[in-house]
């Protein structure tokens, strides 16, 4: 691996890209298992889609929130502290995870969904200390080439997606084979958090670009400005009602209230307005990448009538994802970062329509790959192009990128895309029979903003396509273990309503499975509504940088850095 000569010289730069690309891989090894064993905790624990996506989400906020307070911190408290403190906590939501089966039986759904969530949330505290941390050093180490070595940090990530996705594929069952259990499947994860944690043991890492040129914290809070600020108070002011269940006025008035505050620390800096809108764009890029990755491998398995070969196209385009990341560098040498996420914007949202309308094996290939190479530079880049615009922001605009992205895929992404799924299955449902819908249909309605459903309830969904023997199992099993009274109560209404609905189980099935499919592909073709939107505005920011004479990185002094002239110099090993 090469980088420019007059790139960094920190003797261990390779040993802290390696380690950084295994945390961002172990997020991806977590993210793609659960993606796997959702289906699991539909059955097990009778989730609906839209809990389930606010289970997904749940993580992907914590994601989020932790990479902005984290970025706030890098220079303050240093990259090593914070690597160490992500080392604790993804060792923590894996103990907390692994809990969830003993919290079912102890105090039923409730209290499983809240093991989940806050599993997820803190795994997801862990992932975005460590991006928030590998981000800026990265963009510290390789100034001249940020974008290049961002998608290689970055290949960390389908890098997991592909192991995730392979040890999924193994062991999810079907066909006959029983599933390994999910807590062995999701601890799978702990292997890379080991061994960043022994790569980064007794480094030292560098400061970032801004505070090694002197640049105050006053200042690198100005160059996010209001405008930055904004932007992240309105994805904060959701969080705190959608996930804290604060009051809408209150949530609204807290987000308003830490705006103010940044506003007063900063002496009232606007900021920039192409900072504020590039964060507005990769709010959108969190939405379609993460927010659809959550969900796609089940889609396209249901497509395919095969969730192993759902989860085996997921990997398919991952590996994509992995290979092209290496190859970033050459491509913007030819073109341009933005002329680069334009084109992917393109490709994304082509490639999820092409999956909407796909009905067998061939064309779901096809339409993955179109979307596979749609997604695979959207993030890295993004994060690059804030870097080389908005230098001088050191890891808080940066971070303000990352916290961004993944606050919209935790809170908009996830939760929004399952609400879809829900609402177009009810309705193809009810089309199909209103007696059917009635069986299946969840207890409690689902919402996303002024939306709302009732979807179908995943456990009786799930023991409809067993035929109730999970079920029974579940009920033996709780039984045997002395569970608390409601849990047994709760698992002998559902077997005694499937032994209710078995008469009509076997036309039932049919249509259930056909709301299912006809729900996910719905989603899709809302969804790819964002990436044309996405490409929409790369247009208007390349005509911006065009009229400026074009687009060039520039330093924290502001100064433009020459063209690069290619790739040359090696970087020395740790």
């Amino acid at each position: 691996m090469t980088a420019t000569s007059e790139s960094s010289t920190v003797p261990n730069a390779k040993r802290l890209l390696w380690a950084g690309f295994m945390a961002i891989l172990a997020a991806g090894v977590g993210f793609s298992i659960r993606a796997g064993i959702l289906g699991q905790w539909a059955e097990q624990y009778g989730f609906t889609q839209t809990e389930l996506g606010a289970i997904t989400g749940g993580g992907l906020t914590g994601f989020g929130i932790i990479i902005l307070l984290s970025s706030l911190l890098a220079d303050k408290v240093g990259f090593g502290k914070l690597m160490a403190a992500a080392f604790a906590m993804h060792i923590v939501s894996a103990l907390l995870t692994l809990l969830t089966g003993a919290a079912y039986a102890a105090g039923g759904k409730s209290l499983a969904f809240q093991c989940l969530f806050w599993g997820m949330f803190l795994f997801a505290v862990g992932n975005g200390i460590a991006e928030a941390v590998v981000n800026p050093l990265v963009a510290t180490l390789f100034p001249k080439d940020k974008t290049h070595y961002l998608n290689i940090l970055h290949a960390g990530w389908p890098g997991g997606l592909i192991v995730g996705g392979l040890a999924s594929y193994f062991m999810v069952g079907g066909d006959g084979q029983k599933a390994v259990a999910w807590q062995i499947q999701m601890s799978l994860f702990l292997i890379p958090v080991l061994f960043y944690g022994l790569m980064v043991l007794g480094q030292k890492f560098p400061r970032t670009e801004a505070s090694q040129s002197g640049v105050s914290y006053k200042e690198m809070l100005g160059e996010l400005g209001l405008l930055g600020a904004a932007v992240l108070c309105v994805l904060l002011s959701l969080f705190f009602k959608n996930d804290l269940g604060l009051n809408p006025l209150i949530s609204g008035l807290i987000g308003a209230a830490l705006a103010i505050g940044f506003g007063y620390k900063t002496g009232f800096k606007l900021g920039h307005v192409v900072l504020a809108f590039l964060l507005i764009v990769h709010a959108m890029v969190g939405y379609v990448e993460l927010g659809t990755d959550s969900w796609i491998s089940k889609i396209t398995g249901s497509i395919m009538n095969s969730p192993q070969n759902g989860l085996l196209l997921f990997v398919y385009t991952s590996g994509l994802m992995f290979a092209l990341r290496f190859f970033a560098g050459p491509i913007v040498e030819k073109t341009s970062p933005l002329g680069l996420l334009m084109t992917s914007a393109f490709f994304g949202a082509t490639g999820l329509l092409l999956l909407s309308f796909s009905n067998s094996v061939v064309m779901c290939i096809i339409a993955a790959t179109v979307y596979g190479l749609g997604k695979t530079f959207l993030w890295p880049t993004m994060l690059a192009v804030v870097s080389e615009q908005f230098p001088k922001g050191g890891a808080i605009t940066i971070g303000a990128a990352g916290g961004v992205g993944m606050l919209s895929a935790g809170l908009l992404g996830g939760p929004g895309i399952g609400f879809f799924q829900d609402q177009n299955a009810s309705d193809s449902l009810k089309g199909q029979s209103e007696a059917v819908y009635s069986r299946y249909k969840a207890d409690n309605e689902n919402s996303f903003f002024s939306l709302k459903t009732v979807g179908l309830n995943g456990q009786k969904v799930g023991v409809l396509e067993d035929e109730g023997k999970e079920a029974q199992r579940a009920l033996e099993l709780l039984k045997s273990q002395n569970a608390s009274p409601d849990s047994v109560a709760a698992q002998e209404k559902l077997v005694e309503w499937w032994n209710g609905a078995k008469a009509t189980a076997a036309t039932d099935k049919e249509m259930v499975k056909k709301a299912g499919l006809e729900g996910g592909k719905k989603a899709l073709r809302i969804t790819a509504a964002v990436p044309a939107t996405m490409f929409l505005c790369y247009g208007l920011l390349n005509l911006y940088y065009k009229r400026k004479g074009g687009y060039k990185a520039v330093n924290v002094a502001g100064d433009q850095y020459p063209d690069l002239g290619g790739i040359a110099g090696e970087v020395s090993e740790a």
